[in-house]
């Protein structure tokens, strides 16, 4: 049963780093397509200018909030076997 429990942590932690993830990027690709509209016909905004960095903060806040929870669901269930 420990097994299974640790099992669901750990997928639990790879489907936030996902969402996390992909809505950092997400809304950088809307704060984008924000830009260039308001560019008009001028000059656009580079798409790697906006992208390079979200990509980076996405996996930093990605990682964050998937370490908590396997920090979380690796101590549990530590806990759970010493008993």
């Amino acid at each position: 049963m420990a097994r299974l429990a640790l099992a669901l942590w750990i997928a639990w932690a790879v489907i936030v780093w996902n969402v996390v993830f992909d809505q950092v990027i997400v809304l950088a690709g809307r704060e984008y397509i924000q830009a260039a509209l308001a560019a008009g016909a001028g000059p656009f905004a580079n798409m790697d200018d906006w992208m390079r960095p979200a990509a980076t903060r996405g996996a930093w806040l990605a990682s964050g909030a998937a370490g908590a929870i396997l920090l979380t669901g690796v101590s549990l269930c530590a806990l759970r076997r010493t008993r």
